[in-house]
């Protein structure tokens, strides 16, 4: 017998605020965290907004030389990992794990290192410039911090980081080789080399003087999407396990589906994506129309919100007509490794509410996106099942589907 996996603690930061509950209220009320850069220079930039963090301070969570030892995706992910863990109420244990998704990882670390090194030479480099650096910073800080020596590791699948890192804690679990996990992803990519990067590649909105309407997924008169830092950490435990401890459970997971494009490194293909929702209703034999919401990718980009329109009719067929689906994106910018599991979080408090949180700055409906978004506004409605989808470069695709805890 598999176990069952449910998730009993929630820890979003973003542009919106820190914290469930100023993240669930700026959603549902449709709330923009994005503004104008204010970190770095960007006047001579395409695009010069992202959801940026400004009223986050790690000290909250860290002492001063731990912080000045870290970079600021760790500072991230430490505090949502506290978070999670205060909110499901759980004292950790040796034997439980850790699983962390980042796409680019500490590049904040690795930009201002390489330009003290042109500047100013390699003698004054940071000493810990390494392990400030490295991708799986984040999970180790964090097993330290607990002292947990369970299963787990870091996971580098682009958009799709954070729902990959869940989902594999959530196999972790269901297969027995864990009781819980820390689960999440994390992202700080504002800095001026790496957004200038982004900024060449031109999928980034040049709408930088509306920055609150800018990002506009799945309507017409999208023209690309907008950055965000932030992270989504969650508390992923055995189903007895959580009840034994009397812990509230947001929902259940009963659905994982990965896969493959196999055919581009930045453009989607709506088969690739198929795959991967196919496997996640497959899991439990979910019906198509069993699915009440989907908790989009949506990136605000001409291609992106077109393939996953097409790769959601692929799978549902004319019951898509009947599942709303929605992006979170518009409020708090394309987090990158952290969007699955913010989505996720999202999802967890629609359950909760019976709210799903709407697609903002929808003007134009677009004949090859004709779904219904959820525009604008939010809305009421029964939500026993959910599906979550990521679709990152490379071809990353990953989707986690979740059901009311009954």
């Amino acid at each position: 017998m598999k176990r069952r996996v449910v998730v009993t603690g929630l820890a979003p930061i973003t542009s919106l605020g820190t914290g469930k509950d100023v993240f669930w209220e700026g959603l549902v009320q449709g709330k923009s965290g994005i503004k104008k850069i204010t970190t770095f220079e960007t006047a001579h930039l395409r695009s010069q907004i992202a959801g940026e963090i400004t009223d986050f301070n790690p000290l909250d969570f860290l002492d001063k030389r731990e912080a000045s030892q870290m970079d600021r995706v760790c500072h991230f992910s430490i505090a949502a990992a506290d978070m999670a863990v205060k909110d499901a109420g759980i004292k950790l244990e040796e034997e439980d794990g850790v699983v962390v998704g980042t796409g680019l990882g500490s590049m904040v670390t690795c930009d201002t290192q390489h330009a003290v090194y042109h500047t100013k030479g390699y003698r004054f480099l940071h000493p810990l410039t390494i392990p400030m650096g490295m991708s799986n910073a984040s999970a180790g800080h964090i097993s330290q911090r607990y002292g947990l020596k369970g299963a787990g590791f870091t996971l580098a699948t682009a958009c799709s980081s954070g729902t990959h890192a869940i989902g594999e804690a959530y196999r972790l679990i269901k297969d027995g080789y864990a009781n819980v996990n820390v689960a999440g992803g994390s992202e700080a990519t504002l800095s001026p080399a790496i957004f200038s990067a982004w900024c060449v590649m031109r999928i980034l909105t040049r709408r930088n003087d509306t920055p609150e309407i800018a990002c506009r997924p799945y309507s017409k008169d999208r023209d690309g999407m907008v950055l965000g830092e932030g992270a989504g950490f969650v508390i992923v435990e055995e189903l007895e396990h959580a009840l034994k401890r009397g812990a509230h459970i947001y929902a259940e997971i009963i659905g994982y589906g990965t896969s493959y494009d196999a055919s581009h490194i930045t453009a989607p293909d709506a088969h690739g994506q198929s795959l991967a929702i196919n496997k996640a209703l497959g899991e439990q034999n979910t019906k198509p129309e069993q699915v009440d919401y989907i908790n989009g990718h949506g990136t605000g980009t001409q291609l992106n919100d077109k393939t996953e329109t097409e790769s959601a009719k692929l799978v549902f067929g004319e019951s898509i007509r009947k599942i709303p689906m929605s992006s979170i994106k518009p409020q708090i910018g394309h987090t990158l490794g952290a969007s699955g599991a913010l989505g996720l979080i999202a999802s967890c408090m629609a359950m909760q509410h019976n709210i799903m949180p709407p697609t903002v700055n929808y003007t134009t409906p677009d004949p090859e996106c004709d779904l219904d978004y959820v525009p604008n506004t939010a809305r009421k409605a029964e939500l026993n099942r959910i599906m979550v989808n990521s679709f990152g470069f490379g071809g990353n695709n990953g989707v986690l589907l979740i059901k009311r805890y009954a």
